[in-house]
């Protein structure tokens, strides 16, 4: 059973940046990937970006395209989202999830999920 926690959310001013972590624990993780998901107020939930544990393939959704990063640390079966030059539009929750396998942009596809971390951006 995978257990992943979230963190590094918080209050941002418009044009900031937040680095968000996933901590992962439960097994090894060679064969799965990784994405981030946000779910604003009223809205369903979005695919951000997905990462392959190995080799690193990645995926990012358009709307987070060169302002989102997603990266991973192998020692540490951790995921990161590195997200710059924010917008009030990014305020929402945000998770990360993992399934075995390829990458998908579904939620339904993933069936492991951390608690979430809120991210707010405004002056």
């Amino acid at each position: 059973q995978f257990q992943l926690v979230e963190s590094g959310g918080g209050l941002v001013q418009p044009g900031g940046s937040l680095r968000l972590s996933c901590a992962a624990s439960g097994r090894t993780f060679s064969d799965y990937s990784m994405a981030w998901f946000r779910q604003a107020p009223r809205k369903n939930r979005e695919f951000l970006a997905a990462i392959i544990w190995s080799p690193g393939r990645t995926d990012y959704a358009d709307s987070v395209k060169g302002r989102f990063t997603i990266s991973r640390d192998n020692a540490n079966y951790t995921v990161y989202l590195q997200m710059n030059s924010l917008k009030p539009d990014d305020t929402a929750v945000y998770y990360c999830a993992t399934r075995r396998g390829g990458v998908f942009r579904t939620p339904n596809e993933y069936a492991n999920w951390g608690q979430g971390t809120q991210v707010t951006v405004s002056s």
